[in-house]
C-alpha cells in the first residue's frame, strides 16, 4: 500500500513542503478574494449604469469564502489551545457563536433577496 501512495506522490510532507503548500494556498485564496471583489464591483456597476438584473453569485461566493476561512481559523486556533492549562482564551468561543449568527443572518438575507427579486428556484 505504501508503494501505491509513493507512486501517486502522496507522502508525509516535511516542513519545507508544508511551507510551500501554505504559501501556494494563501496566494490562491488572495487571488480568489480579489477576483470575486472585482466581479462584485463589476456586477454592481452594471446594475447602476444599465439597470440590469443584479447577479448575487460573486457576492455570495466572496462572503462564503471569507466566512469559511474565518470559521476554520477560529476552530483551528481553539483546538490548538484547548488542552493548554496556561491559556485562558475563551474569546474564540464567543467569536464562533458570533460568526454562526452572522452566517445565519447572511443566509436569511440571501433567501430574502432571492424572494424579492422574484427568482424561481
Amino acid at each position: 500500500m505504501k508503494r501505491i501512495f509513493e507512486k501517486l506522490g502522496l507522502h508525509k510532507m516535511d516542513e519545507m513542503e508544508q511551507h510551500i503548500l501554505f504559501k501556494a494556498q494563501r496566494n490562491a485564496y488572495l487571488f480568489l478574494v480579489i477576483a470575486l471583489m472585482v466581479w462584485s464591483f463589476y456586477e454592481s456597476a452594471q446594475v447602476y449604469l444599465h439597470h440590469s438584473r443584479l447577479n448575487l453569485l460573486p457576492s455570495l461566493l466572496l462572503t462564503a469564502a471569507v466566512l469559511i476561512q474565518s470559521f476554520s481559523q477560529l476552530v483551528l486556533r481553539r483546538n490548538a489551545v484547548k488542552d493548554d492549562e496556561d491559556s485562558c482564551e475563551t474569546g474564540p468561543l464567543v467569536k464562533l457563536v458570533l460568526l454562526a449568527c452572522v452566517i445565519a443572518a447572511l443566509a436569511v438575507t440571501a433567501a430574502a433577496a432571492v424572494v424579492l427579486m422574484g427568482v424561481r428556484v
